[in-house]
């Protein structure tokens, strides 16, 4: 079992075990990212990735936004930076937009309100999108004169090319229910019923086994993108043989054959 301290956080919050909720906490500013919380969002994620107790990760935020993006004071730190000092912090971000797609655990993405620029990233990297009514999205990075791209490779992959090819560029607000028809949003639910929704996907990933689970999440990101050949045809094989193995899939298929617990 991986260790941390959850009061350590300044800019999180970090509650539960099994299903652990990551709350970004600076309504302040609309959760705006910072370094500091880009910093502790790369630590936490690394950390419940190896936690055999954490099962699932909630990613949601405190107060009426989910995430604006780039905090203004931050960015006004940034504007003298040189390029080399703009590498630097533009790859501490792309690792930690990294980090939270490859956590071995599946990460829910509880999108309570509006997610703009990196905030829409931030969604596009956690695996299952359930999202509020009142939710909007703008990738708005054009506004500005720049581009997004360290966040581009995951928006899309979520939101798909067609529908990036229009909004990086007109940098257009669209709905929750336009991103539910897109694809982007997987389940589309009233601002009181969200708690409800999101326990339910919770309690039907942890009630499948733990090493399934994370099997499947790593095949979906490995073969996804991949040709159909015999190569990716003998790689199946081997995953399903393989697991077959496990002491999980023994116990699980056996009480399956056999009716019980």
């Amino acid at each position: 079992m991986a260790t941390y301290n959850a009061s350590s956080y300044q800019y999180l919050t970090v509650q539960g075990e099994g299903i652990t909720h990551v709350t970004l906490n600076r309504p302040e500013v609309r959760n705006a990212f910072n370094e500091g919380l880009i910093s502790e969002l790369q630590e936490i994620f690394t950390t419940l990735g190896s936690d055999d107790c954490c099962r699932v990760i909630v990613l949601q935020a405190n107060g009426k936004t989910f995430c604006a993006g780039a905090d203004l004071n931050w960015m006004k730190s940034m504007a003298n930076f040189t390029k080399e000092e703009n590498l630097a912090d533009s790859r501490k971000m792309a690792l930690m937009l990294n980090t939270i797609y490859a956590c071995p655990k599946p990460v829910i993405a509880k999108v309570q309100g509006d997610a703009y620029a990196g905030g829409v990233g931030l969604a596009s990297v956690c695996d299952i999108l359930i999202a509020s009514t009142q939710a909007r999205f703008c990738i708005s990075e054009a506004k500005l004169g720049l581009l997004p791209a360290t966040i581009a490779p995951y928006v899309m992959r979520a939101l798909g090319e067609q529908a990036a090819r229009r909004y990086f560029v007109t940098a257009e607000i669209f709905t929750a229910a336009q991103a539910k028809e897109m694809g982007f949003v997987h389940e589309l639910v009233e601002p009181d019923a969200l708690d409800t929704k999101v326990d339910e996907v919770c309690q039907a990933i942890i009630s499948n086994g733990p090493l399934a689970v994370m099997a499947c999440k790593k095949m979906v990101r490995d073969i996804s993108q991949q040709a159909i050949t015999p190569a990716l045809l003998e790689e199946t094989v081997e995953r399903i043989a393989t697991i077959r193995t496990s002491d999980e899939a023994q116990l699980r298929m056996k009480a399956f054959l056999e009716k019980s617990k």
